[in-house]
């Protein structure tokens, strides 16, 4: 595309680090989608989570009460609906709902899905070639003193902004590997903490996301007993986050939620890498169909996602490429380049995405707080910019009508996806609740 890109309206603003609402033109009717991947890989790992269910519950007893399903409540907030409408002077049609994903059991984020998954589905690689299992033995057997010691020979690696990190780390401990997270600089403190605190080797980088990625995959590629696992490029972490979506569906039934051509779902997802949103959406799209649309929100110094669809040039551009620095408060969404393998997945897939200044992380994370009495982390809390700004512009007004949504939107649903938040210490929190943004 060369410098062509640049006449594409929505640069401009990007450029700017202007707020903005982008709609994806190359979205199908999700029978013309074209997917090689579909519901049978979702139920593979679905069965997969189930074998390691027993595994789970003993190493990690807070999941008994869910018989070692790694999952979080969905909850209606009509308080921070209300609250929302207050601040933009806007009506937000339909239900708004938070899935508190900030809440996961584990690692107290949405990494605790594909993070956690692609660790489980590697053990079970090796467990099944050693013989120390077959599928139809109970898999608690892995937590044992012998599988640990066999499990120690190995070597785990991730690059991570903090909550890949973190659910890479706790859980492959668990298991016994050794572990060795690659953070980027503007990974929180208190996290490369807790991760030491499990015995997890940190190395600490000068430089951003994509770099620890980078070197971290080096250093792994040279010792043949080691995994990386690769946020930018990894089907196994998407197929963990997709069985989020079957989970989802029981959920809203139990609630007498429907999602249909009249009842249609809006769910908004916080996007770094996009690896947790694309696989999310990606679930949600096969269980739905086009009766859910699914947006991202991304910081406007690190719209990468954003800009890598627009482009259609996914993980060949960089938001340094327009001039951004990459840099937000929204730690875990501090990514200047994004997943080329997502990003051309969600072509068919995506409706479009919000973008936000660092600002409202904090606004948003305190009206939550007050109104609900709910904490989470203030990269999780871009996800309201979602629902508060659906009519507030241009593209996504049009989205409505083009979609003939109209007359639907007072029987909507929206989805307010909170990506992590419980494990944050309490002086951390006292600290965000007190940080005011210009």
């Amino acid at each position: 595309m060369g410098e062509d890109y640049k006449k594409i309206p929505v640069i401009g603003k990007l450029t700017k680090a202007e707020e903005t609402a982008w709609v994806n033109q190359k979205r199908l009717p999700f029978a013309k989608a074209g997917l090689t991947i579909g519901m049978a890989d979702i139920d593979d790992a679905e069965d997969r989570l189930e074998r390691f269910a027993p595994f789970i519950m003993k190493c990690f007893p807070e999941t008994r009460g869910n018989g070692g399903m790694i999952e979080s409540a969905l909850v209606r907030i009509p308080k921070m609906q209300k609250c929302l409408e207050e601040m933009y002077g806007t009506d937000i049609p339909g239900k708004l709902l938070l899935k508190e994903d900030s809440h996961l059991a584990v690692a107290g984020s949405i990494k605790a899905r594909g993070g956690i998954y692609e660790v489980l589905k590697h053990t079970e690689e090796l467990a099944l070639s050693a013989g120390l299992i077959s599928t139809a033995d109970d898999y608690a057997k892995l937590a044992e003193p012998k599988c640990r010691e066999f499990f120690s020979q190995y070597t785990i690696q991730v690059g991570s902004t903090g909550n890949l990190g973190l659910s890479i780390g706790i859980a492959s401990a668990a298991v016994g590997y050794r572990v060795i997270v690659h953070m980027s600089a503007d990974a929180r403190q208190w996290k490369k903490d807790m991760l030491r605190s499990h015995g997890v080797t940190v190395i600490e980088y000068a430089s951003d996301y994509s770099a620890a990625v980078k070197e971290g995959r080096r250093l792994s590629d040279e010792d043949p007993k080691s995994y990386f696992v690769d946020d930018e490029n990894s089907v196994n972490l998407f197929m963990g986050y997709a069985v989020a979506a079957k989970r989802l569906k029981n959920q809203l039934d139990k609630q007498n939620i429907p999602v249909d051509a009249a009842h249609p779902l809006f769910v908004y997802i916080p996007c770094g890498v996009g690896g947790a949103p694309g696989g999310v959406t990606f679930g949600l799209k096969e269980i739905w169909g086009d009766n859910v649309h699914c947006f991202f929100v991304e910081p406007v110094q690190a719209p990468a996602m954003l800009l890598g669809m627009a482009t259609g040039l996914h993980n060949g551009i960089s938001v340094q490429d327009i001039g951004l620095t990459g840099q937000t408060h929204a730690d875990g969404l501090a990514v200047g380049r994004p997943s080329g393998f997502v990003g051309k997945v969600m072509e068919p897939l995506l409706s479009g995405e919000f973008t936000l200044s660092d600002r409202k992380l904090y606004d948003y994370m305190r009206a939550l707080l007050s109104t609900e009495e709910i904490f989470i982390e203030p990269s999780a809390c871009a996800a309201f910019e979602g629902p508060a700004k659906l009519l507030a512009y241009e593209e996504t007004k049009a989205y409505i009508k083009q979609n003939g949504l109209e007359g639907a939107m007072e029987n909507s649903a929206h989805i307010a996806w909170a990506t992590g938040g419980s494990l944050v210490p309490e002086e951390i929190r006292q600290e965000y609740k007190n940080t005011r943004l210009d």
